[in-house]
């Protein structure tokens, strides 16, 4: 009779297998060029073997570095969870081979750890089942954000020439040097792009300064000051986010043309922060609620005006939430294309959102719109990754008493 703990190795091992022999051969393919594939049969079979081995015999140094050479072993035989096509190089192959094993009977250990051959108690079931769904997790959505930015990267790296004789090829040619970055030259020579950079930066920011200045006041008035309807207006923020824009761009447009708002900067800066005022409002008032009270009062006693208490006492201790708030909003106002797509019209004005769909033209290569969408991915994936301590201490903060 097959004990528990053999079962749940043997289950889990099978699974892991299939998911690593799926996610390297991805890889390689894509690195590569050459063609890899999963055998998903024969995932399972040598994934629950090698993981009813692992259960059996133990997880130690010399079970893995078995299952690492029965792997790669099988991989370049033909016959292993992973299969390569005729015309896939040795070195790629072995890689491809090295990879897997070592990927497989590192993480299939960490995942059986407590896992033995006789009954498991449920915790350690669960545990082994939750390392599986972790590492599952952490491999399916990195997969899903760095496959199409991998994609979108080797083809603006590419000429027309290389995506005709194979679009499925991502791999790049190093030795071409700095001629790899030519769709980018012609982008800033022929097509703008510097413009419409500008643009974007210069609208963003002003849509944060402008949102900040309805949403700071806005927001301390909800959260410390007694008026009639605070309650109500403290529900009814994000109500604006239940109607969707496409509903409102209609409207838009022809109150737009009637004024002579339409093709303007300055259009453009009035209806952006209507969409990221609630959102503000909503972040900050959790925040200021989550601020001492009596130092406020305080500075009320000592002679300050609500205004002074504001700007000198709530401010400074707000600003890891304003940081928060301001990267949030020069995210939505950077990567906002509808309203931009339907109120402008005129190419000196465009805002880098506008500018990429206008290459989406037959008559334009396809590595330049992925060079235009990498220019303007980079940009605000930097700034993010450079803030996001600031913005994940802004939005947990507050969260107790908001």
């Amino acid at each position: 009779m097959i004990r528990r703990g053999l079962l749940t190795g043997a289950v889990l091992g099978a699974l892991w297998m299939l998911v690593l022999s799926i996610t390297v051969a991805v890889a390689m393919s894509f690195a590569t060029g050459d063609p890899f594939r999963p055998g998903a049969w024969l995932s399972l079979l040598w994934g629950s073997i090698a993981g009813g081995a692992m259960v059996v015999l133990g997880r130690g140094r010399s079970i893995q570095v078995g299952i690492f050479v029965a792997v790669a072993a099988l991989v370049l035989a033909g016959i292993g969870p992973m299969l390569t096509g005729a015309a896939t190089g040795g070195s790629a192959r072995a890689f491809g081979a090295v990879l897997l094993a070592v990927g497989f009977a590192v993480s299939l250990a960490a995942i059986l750890n407590e896992v033995r051959p006789g009954e498991l108690t449920r915790h350690e079931f669960e545990g082994a089942v939750i390392r599986f769904l972790t590492g599952f997790g952490y491999i399916f959505f990195t997969a899903i954000v760095l496959i199409p930015f991998y994609v979108m990267v080797m083809t603006s790296l590419k000429n027309q020439s290389e995506l005709i004789q194979n679009p499925l090829d991502f791999s790049i040619d190093l030795s071409k040097g700095i001629e790899l970055f030519r769709s980018y030259d012609e982008l800033f020579s022929q097509f703008n792009f510097g413009t419409y950079l500008f643009n974007s930066f210069f609208i963003s920011v002003l849509t944060v300064f402008i949102t900040l200045a309805f949403a700071i006041p806005g927001a301390y008035a909800v959260a410390r000051l007694r008026f009639s309807g605070r309650a109500a207006f403290s529900r009814s923020i994000l109500l604006i986010y239940m109607v969707p824009m496409i509903v409102l761009a209609l409207p838009i447009y022809i109150a737009f043309s009637m004024t002579g708002l339409r093709n303007s900067f300055w259009g453009i800066v009035m209806i952006y922060p209507v969409t990221t005022i609630p959102v503000a409002l909503y972040m900050l008032q959790g925040y200021f609620r989550g601020l001492p009270a009596e130092i406020e009062e305080a500075g009320l006693m000592d002679g300050l005006s609500r205004l002074a208490v504001i700007w000198k006492i709530t401010l400074p201790l707000s600003l890891p939430a304003l940081a928060s708030v301001s990267l949030y909003v020069f995210m939505i106002a950077w990567n906002e294309f509808l309203l931009a797509f339907m109120l402008l019209d005129d190419p000196s004005k465009f805002t880098l959102t506008r500018g990429i769909a206008s290459l989406n033209s037959s008559e334009i290569p396809r590595q330049h719109l992925m060079a235009g969408s990498v220019i303007a991915t980079v940009p605000i994936m930097a700034l993010f990754l450079g803030l996001e301590r600031f913005m994940t201490k802004g939005l947990t903060a507050g969260s107790v008493k908001g």
